[in-house]
């Protein structure tokens, strides 16, 4: 049986999953306050439950560790000492004050570590009332899911609570003693994670492999052939003389062609064989977010946003409100007996009962994951994409679809192929050609997996993955090909004869669901935590986007070289994974936090007073070069700076020429400190350039000096105060924020945070629209006039002037 497989059996597996404690069902009579995490979950709960219902909001965290000071008592047993976060006092004074005239409050936040942290500390602001607060955990917002939650409340769970403090401890101490050392040796503002660095860490080292790697030549043959009946077809070159075709060179893979010309080309062997391909199991988060960033190119942070407000609830027309997906954050395949019941049902009607299995598809979920959760699937299959499609936005609509598809197609049958292989010979060479005939589609009909999605349990690409092929393997392409019917001895017409030079490729950088794949793989990290690790270590400049990629930065390059050099455990994969164990082990009740933080923070601490002595001074450092400055004649430095490493005449302050440059093969090469613009200087006629300085970006002329003309960089936006006439133009504060502010300052004061995009909004047909980032819902595109109150997505089409790029953080 296939490794992704499913099992058959009459119900799901039981789960292991330890039970919260029930608490004493509460009295029916009176108010009660519900205390849920976000505005739009709280909409759509209010709409099923009675006027005895209140239900409010949190909005996330309400109480956190001061940003101020450390905030962890170490002599007290890593007492954290937690403080009310900036702006939730007013949050917190109305649900203290709505909760005094409740009989009953029930604490809803998200089913998982951060939301049950949230719940306690909601509960200890409350006075932890044990008589009338309890806890209830909605695995999706439908009015079954909350009134039964409502009917079997539990309490706080302790030990999840536990587990989030000393994931947040842990986090603490690591950024907060790590980063002061990173700003005295490196640069000023930077920071480090505990999982964050594994992550870079991780990039640094595929980007080492990459440049490491010596590429090979190979030469492949492929024969263009036709038989008696149409088509044509191809077949490569697998052997010669018995042995595996190895060709390394251009002149011997000709004398083989020009010597195989003259053979009569017969088939051999034909072997026919069934195949059967399984359906996989429903979306896990890690699993999601890789499908979602292979077919529709979404990030993991936009893939989770948007399936939070698709758990949360959605405007459907007349009916309101709805939650269209189970919670989002889970590793396990476990699917609710019901909406099994629900989906084979479906699956009877709509395609008939050869898609349907005998039994139920229930699927193994991995070793270590937690089991609270089911799968991610939609609340009820009868809502169908399509049903949907005019109350959904694209992006939600091709989420909830992608969902509703694999969870459908995950109950049922398996595609049934018949995979052909023909063996053809040419004197002392043999070819073979494949090609499948698909007999009956089963879950295919509606979820075509990929090949990356066919090889989910292989890891990451390796060096060794880059090899060249083996002659004999089978290709995906030479699978998906239809071969014409052919006999055994039947004789072929050659009809061409390609020799093809390929050349070993290096092992791929990460995609964002290729690295989400491996920390998965590796045990780090956990489904919530994927999309901000990835966010995080690009916001950082520790590592680029390099067409789709991911690329470690100079300085993110630096920075890991530093931390694994004197930090190795907190850098080391393997006691990443334990910590996410342990971590585990804490939330089931088998070991205390303070034990599992104890045993991390003294040995991390004599490694950070070694370090803080020991540590390599990049900041300070001036790394020699053969480089002659052309103002003083010095041989120039490689320095360190704000924007990464730079050359600079070792002269400063005398001399204060700096010049940007690339390594090749070791070797230091300056490149211009500019990009072209198409701009013309209006006071020499010269092209303008843009170059960066001390406060951003500009545009001068590129005969400077002899034309010392200089101007910002514009938004292609006229500013949009009355009479003005100027234009929104690229500034920098001076502790480095870009702004965007009227080119006749200070005649005109007009100025924005956001970047001005040169779009007319499509509603109230405003001039422009500007580029938001929102924390919790990412980037997007609004309109400022607040009456209109326009937002759309953010869109990698819109057209910037000369320069300007994205300002999203």
């Amino acid at each position: 049986m296939a490794k992704n497989a499913p099992k058959k059996s009459g119900s799901p597996k039981k789960t292991a999953a330890k039970k919260p404690k029930q608490s004493a069902r509460p009295s029916v009579t009176g108010k009660s306050l519900i205390i849920v995490e976000s505005p739009s979950k709280a909409k759509t709960i209010n709409k099923y439950l009675g006027k005895q219902y209140s239900v409010m909001a949190s909005v996330g965290h309400v109480k956190d560790l001061p940003k101020s000071k450390f905030g962890i008592d170490v002599e007290k047993g890593f007492r954290p000492q937690y403080t009310v976060i900036k702006g939730k006092t007013a949050v917190l004074n109305e649900i203290k004050q709505a909760a005094k005239g409740a009989d009953r409050i029930y604490l809803a936040p998200d089913p998982d570590r951060e939301g049950e942290a949230i719940a306690w500390h909601i509960a200890e602001e409350l006075n932890g009332d044990s008589d009338k607060i309890y806890r209830v955990l909605f695995n999706e917002i439908t009015e079954r899911a909350i009134k039964k939650a409502l009917e079997h409340p539990v309490k706080v769970d302790k030990n999840k609570v536990d587990a989030q403090q000393a994931r947040r401890v842990l986090d603490r101490i690591v950024g907060y003693k790590i980063s002061p050392l990173l700003w005295e040796k490196v640069r000023r503002g930077l920071s480090a994670g505990r999982v964050q660095s594994v992550a870079v860490r991780l990039v640094c080292e595929r980007e080492k492999e990459r440049e490491a790697f010596v590429s090979e030549e190979y030469w492949s043959v492929t024969a263009k052939l036709e038989g008696r009946n149409p088509p044509p077809f191809e077949a490569r070159l697998i052997q010669v003389h018995g042995k595996e075709a190895t060709l390394s060179t251009g002149e011997q893979s000709q004398a083989l062609v020009d010597k195989l010309r003259s053979k009569p080309f017969t088939v051999k062997q034909i072997e026919k064989r069934d195949r059967q391909r399984n359906p996989l199991p429903p979306f896990i988060t890690s699993r999601l977010q890789q499908d979602a960033a292979r077919k529709l190119r979404f990030s993991p942070k936009r893939t989770m946003m948007l399936a939070q407000q698709l758990y949360e609830g959605i405007e459907i027309g007349p009916e309101g409100p709805v939650g269209l997906i189970t919670y989002m954050r889970t590793d396990s395949t476990r699917v609710a007996q019901e909406a099994l019941d629900e989906a084979r049902s479906f699956i009877q009607d709509r395609f008939g009962p050869d898609y349907l299995p005998a039994q139920a598809n229930v699927y193994k979920t991995k070793k270590g994951a937690q089991d609270a959760h089911e799968a991610i699937r939609p609340t009820s299959v009868l809502r169908a994409p399509e049903s949907l499609k005019a109350h959904l936005t694209k992006d939600h609509y091709q989420l909830y679809k992608l969902i509703w598809d694999r969870f459908v197609a995950s109950q049922m049958t398996p595609a049934r192929l018949e995979m052909t292989r023909v063996d053809i010979t040419a004197g002392d060479a043999l070819f073979r050609a494949t090609g499948q005939v698909v007999k009956f589609p089963g879950f295919t009909v509606l979820y075509t997996e990929s090949q990356e999605d066919r090889h989910a349990e292989k890891k990451a690409p390796t060096a060794e993955a880059s090899n060249p092929p083996k002659a004999e393997e089978e290709s995906e392409e030479d699978e998906e090909r239809m071969l014409p019917p052919l006999s055994v001895g039947e004789r072929l017409k050659l009809l061409g004869l390609d020799p093809k030079q390929h050349f070993t490729q290096p092992p791929p950088r990460y995609t964002e669901a290729l690295l989400i794949k491996d920390l998965e793989e590796k045990g780090i990290g956990r489904p919530s935590t994927y999309h901000t690790i990835l966010s995080t270590i690009v916001d950082r400049k520790y590592v680029e986007k390099v067409e789709g990629r991911l690329k470690p930065t100079d300085l993110g390059r630096v920075v890991n070289e530093l931390l694994v050099e004197h930090f190795p455990d907190v850098l080391n994969v393997q006691f990443t994974a334990r910590m996410e164990t342990e971590l585990d082990e804490i939330e089931e009740g088998e070991k205390p936090w303070v034990e599992t933080v104890r045993e991390f923070y003294e040995p991390f601490t004599k490694r950070l007073t070694k370090a803080q002595k020991e540590m390599r001074d990049v900041k300070r450092e001036e790394i020699p070069t053969d480089i002659v400055c052309e103002k003083c004649g010095r041989n120039m430095v490689i320095k360190w700076g704000r924007h990464g490493r730079f050359l600079a005449c070792p002269g400063y302050p005398d001399c204060k020429n700096t010049k940007e440059f690339v390594e090749e093969n070791g070797k230091v090469r300056v490149v211009d400190n500019v990009e072209e613009s198409k701009e013309i200087c209006p006071k020499c006629g010269n092209p303008l350039v843009i170059k960066r300085g001390r406060f951003g970006r500009f545009l001068a002329c590129s005969t400077y000096p002899q034309c010392d003309f200089t101007k910002a960089i514009g938004t292609g936006v006229k500013c949009p105060q009355s009479g003005c006439g100027g234009d929104l133009v690229e500034k920098r504060t001076r502790r480095g924020k870009t702004f965007f502010a009227c080119s006749n300052y200070p005649k005109c004061t007009y100025a924005l945070w956001n970047r001005p995009i040169s779009t007319p909004c499509p509603e109230c047909k405003a001039p422009f629209l500007v580029e938001k980032f929102d924390k919790r819902s990412g980037p997007k595109i609004v309109c400022l006039n607040k009456e209109c109150g326009y937002e759309g997505e953010e869109k990698a089409s819109i057209e910037l002037p000369i320069g300007q790029t994205s300002s999203k953080k």
